[in-house]
C-alpha cells in the first residue's frame, strides 16, 4: 500500500491561492489541488467537505496575514508616512480585490462551517476598519484629512485604487506614486 503524501497548511493554502488566482471559484476543484499538491484526491477530503470549506478556511487565513502586518500601522509615526505603509500593504497584497470577489461567489447556505467561515471573515473586515479608524483620526488631527468627507469614504477609495486596472502599463512604482499623489492631491492642476 502507498504512503500518503503530506503537505502543510502553508502548502495547501500556497496551491489554493495559485488556483484561485488562476482558474477562479467555478473552475476549483480538489482533483485539481489534489494533482498541484501530487496527493490523492481523497486525502482533502480527511481535512474538508467540500471547496467552500477550504476557500473560507484559506481566506480567514490570507486576511489573518494582512491584519498582522497592517497592525504595524500603529508604530509608523506621523499621517503621511502612516499613507504611505497603507498603500504599499494594499499593493503589495493587490491580489485581495480578487479574492474578496471570489469569496463572495461563496454560497453561505454549503453548510454550518462555511457559514461560521464567513461570518468570521466580516469579524476580521470590521477589524481591518476599526485598526484604520486610528489612521483616519490622526488624518483629521493633523488637518490633512477634510472633516466632512465620511470615514468610509476615505478607507474605501484607499483600498478600491488597487482594482484600477494599468492597461498601459506603467512602470509599477510610477503608478503606485501616481495613485498616492492622486489621493493626495487631485488630479486637476491648481488654477
Amino acid at each position: 500500500m502507498a504512503r500518503e503524501r503530506k503537505f502543510s497548511t502553508e502548502d495547501l493554502f500556497k496551491a489554493t491561492k495559485e488556483l484561485l488566482l488562476d482558474i477562479g471559484y467555478e473552475g476549483f476543484t480538489f482533483s485539481l489541488l489534489a494533482d498541484r499538491l501530487h496527493v490523492a484526491r481523497g486525502t482533502l477530503y480527511k481535512y474538508y467537505e467540500n471547496k467552500d470549506e477550504l476557500i473560507t478556511d484559506f481566506m480567514i487565513y490570507e486576511m489573518q496575514q494582512f491584519l498582522l502586518e497592517l497592525e504595524q500601522i500603529k508604530d509608523v509615526k506621523g499621517f503621511e508616512a502612516q499613507f504611505d505603509f497603507l498603500l504599499n500593504l494594499i499593493f503589495s497584497h493587490s491580489e485581495v480585490q480578487h479574492l474578496i470577489g471570489i469569496a463572495q461567489q461563496i454560497p453561505k447556505e454549503s453548510n454550518e462551517k462555511v457559514r461560521a467561515n464567513i461570518n468570521h471573515l466580516e469579524k476580521h473586515h470590521l477589524d481591518m476598519y476599526h485598526h484604520l479608524q486610528a489612521f483616519v483620526e490622526l488624518g483629521r488631527k493633523e488637518n490633512v484629512l477634510k472633516q466632512a468627507i465620511p470615514d468610509g469614504l476615505v478607507l474605501g477609495f484607499i483600498f478600491q485604487t488597487i482594482a484600477i486596472p494599468n492597461h498601459f502599463g506603467v512602470p509599477y512604482n510610477e503608478w503606485v506614486e501616481s495613485i498616492k499623489h492622486i489621493i493626495s492631491h487631485g488630479m486637476f492642476t491648481p488654477r
